[in-house]
């Protein structure tokens, strides 16, 4: 069963425990690991964690989507929190953020830079001097960098400044 299969079926649960769903993960293995990030406005707790866990576990048992024993670990997306959806991006622009590609961009697949924007559907990363797109598609995880270094900085915020070369990187 893909994630977004499994998004579909466990997200009406969550939901109804007052908790949103913030993304999953699905690690193959041996024993496949499930990893479903929850949050809610207040910020969710390990109380939210445990009941979205027991919920979860029930419609898991009862649909098998793995035919198998797996592993479901319930968390918060924390302060490096990935970032799974444009909606996502576009809550963190402003933002340090590290990404890393399914196949390699100019010799590399991972950056790290300032969350520019959202353009239809690609993230614009800043890195140093220059503004690289990345379509959604091609990014494999990305999680916001915490940043404490200035007083009165919030958490995930960062300070950026932008050079336009639209479309293509200027190396």
């Amino acid at each position: 069963m893909r994630t977004e299969q499994i998004a579909a079926l466990i997200e009406p649960a969550i939901k109804s425990l007052g908790c949103q769903l913030w993304g999953l993960q699905l690690v193959a293995s041996k024993r496949p690991v499930l990893r479903i990030f929850i949050d809610t406005e207040q910020g969710a707790g390990i109380e939210d964690c445990e009941r979205v866990s027991r919920q979860v576990s029930r419609i898991l048992d009862v649909e098998d989507p793995f035919h198998d024993q797996y592993v479901l670990e319930v968390s918060t997306p924390g302060l490096d929190r990935p970032l799974f959806t444009l909606e996502q991006y576009a809550r963190y622009i402003g933002a340090k953020v590290a990404l890393k590609l399914r196949v390699p961009f100019d010799g590399q697949r991972n950056f790290t830079g300032v969350l520019q924007r959202v353009e239809g559907d690609e993230v614009v990363l800043v890195t140093g001097e220059e503004e690289i797109f990345f379509p959604i598609d091609s990014i494999e995880k990305a999680n916001v960098i915490p940043q404490f270094d200035e007083p009165g900085n919030k958490p995930g915020k960062s300070k950026g400044s932008t050079k336009s070369n639209k479309g293509k990187s200027s190396k």
